[in-house]
């Protein structure tokens, strides 16, 4: 959970810095991140960008998970995936994209996340929907694919890889494993 609000805006591997630190100072849990000052762990974080917002934010999600589960997540978790996503999206500091990712990755809930190397992948293919908002690409997966967690999280991985590896702003479309099907070499965005 900790990682789906450190990555926003952000390189994994500076969020990979980000969790070594907190997990140096035993500052991974609910409990320590709140009795933490904003001061002390945007130390802690500070590899990522936006360190001292993502500190409020962190500080945000402590305080909800002790407020709302007494820290307990399986107790969280247990919630269904509608209801959960409502409450994450009641902290402040954790819109659809962070909150679909604590949903798939930490809750193992079958939601599809979307982020920017999907929509770029998506738009490129010419699969783009109608309308450019959230829900319009998570319904395009969430309709054609069965609700299976294992499955969204090896699909977007795999998006994801595809982004930061070929699929570029200025894509490498000679390596790419999608270039037969692509819309982006004919004149596409």
């Amino acid at each position: 959970m900790v990682g789906a609000i450190l990555t926003q805006s952000a390189a994994w591997r500076n969020v990979e810095k980000a969790i070594a630190n907190l997990k140096t100072a035993k500052a991974l849990s609910p409990q320590a991140l709140r009795h933490l000052s904003l001061s002390e762990l945007s130390v802690l974080i500070r590899p990522c960008i936006y360190y001292n917002v993502k500190a409020r934010k962190l500080k945000a999600l402590a305080d909800f998970l002790g407020e709302y589960c007494q820290d307990n997540l399986n107790k969280l978790f247990a919630n269904s995936t509608a209801r959960l996503r409502q409450q994450l999206l009641s902290v402040w500091g954790i819109g659809e994209e962070t909150a679909d990712s604590i949903l798939l990755y930490a809750a193992d809930k079958p939601v599809f996340v979307i982020d920017a190397y999907t929509r770029r992948i998506i738009n490129r293919l010419g699969l783009a929907p109608d309308s450019q908002s959230y829900s319009a690409y998570q319904s395009l997966f969430m309709a054609h694919l069965p609700p299976d967690a294992r499955l969204f999280n090896e699909y977007h991985a795999l998006l994801v890889r595809l982004g930061k590896d070929v699929c570029h702003n200025r894509p490498l479309c000679p390596q790419c494993c999608l270039r037969d099907i692509c819309r982006y070499l004919d004149g596409g965005s």
